[in-house]
C-alpha cells in the first residue's frame, strides 16, 4: 500500500513550501483529492495545504478502506495498511508542525494517523467522521496529552450510526482536548460556517 505522490494536490510550489507548517486534506468514500482541495479557499493561507488522494477504487472516486461489505478483520489490516503508508508520506514531505483535515472516511483516517502517531501532529479536523471502535497501542499516550481536535457534524447526518457518534463523542473527550461543534439541520456535509470555525481552530493551533 502506498500514496501516490504525484496525485496529491498542493497549494504551493514545492521551492515556496520549505519552513511553512503542513495542512494535510483527506477526502471522503469515494471522492477525490480534488474534491477535498476545494476547501483549500476557506482555510488560512500561512499552511501549505495537500490534499492527498485515497489508495483503493471506489466508483468514480477512490477511499481509505473497504466497504461495509468487507470483514471487520480485511478493513482493520486495510486501515492499518494505509495508516502506516500515510504516515510514511508525510515523513517524506520533511515538515515539522502538520495538521490533519479530514472529511467522513478521511475523518476516520486522520484520527488512526493521530492514534498511530501521538507524537507527530499539531491538530486534527474531524469533519462527520468517527473513531474506530478498537484499541491502538497510542491512545494511552493520547489520553494523557490531549491533542487539539475540531469534530464537526450535523443533526440531520444519516451516514454514521448513532453508535459510532457516541463512541467517538466519548473517545474524544478522553483523548484529546475537544472542540466539538453540532450543526442543526446539516446533513453529511460541510456548512460555510463550519468551515469558518475549522480556520479559527487551524490558525490558533498550526
Amino acid at each position: 500500500m502506498r500514496i501516490d505522490s504525484d496525485a496529491v494536490m498542493w497549494s504551493a510550489p514545492e521551492r515556496e513550501r520549505a519552513g511553512r507548517p503542513l495542512l494535510v486534506l483527506l477526502h471522503g468514500f469515494g471522492a477525490t483529492e480534488g474534491d477535498m482541495f476545494a476547501f483549500s479557499r476557506h482555510l488560512p493561507l500561512a499552511p501549505v495545504i495537500a490534499s492527498v488522494r485515497a489508495p483503493l477504487s471506489a466508483g468514480s472516486g477512490y477511499t481509505w478502506f473497504p466497504s461495509d461489505d468487507a470483514s471487520s478483520e480485511e478493513r482493520l489490516d486495510s486501515i492499518a495498511d494505509v495508516t502506516a503508508a500515510l504516515l510514511d508520506w508525510v515523513d517524506s514531505t520533511t515538515s515539522t508542525g502538520v495538521g490533519i483535515i479530514g472529511l467522513s472516511q478521511g475523518g476516520t483516517m486522520a484520527l488512526e494517523m493521530l492514534r498511530t502517531s501521538p507524537d507527530r501532529f499539531a491538530c486534527v479536523v474531524n469533519l462527520s467522521g468517527f473513531v474506530l471502535p478498537s484499541d491502538n497501542a497510542g491512545d494511552a499516550l493520547l489520553a494523557e496529552r490531549r491533542p487539539p481536535v475540531f469534530w464537526g457534524r450535523g443533526t440531520s447526518d444519516e451516514t454514521i450510526p448513532t453508535s459510532l457518534i457516541d463512541h467517538t463523542g466519548d473517545w474524544l473527550q478522553r483523548h484529546s482536548a475537544l472542540t466539538g461543534r453540532i450543526y442543526e439541520g446539516l446533513g453529511h456535509a460541510v456548512s460555510d460556517a463550519e468551515l469558518g470555525e475549522v480556520s479559527a481552530f487551524i490558525r490558533e493551533h498550526l
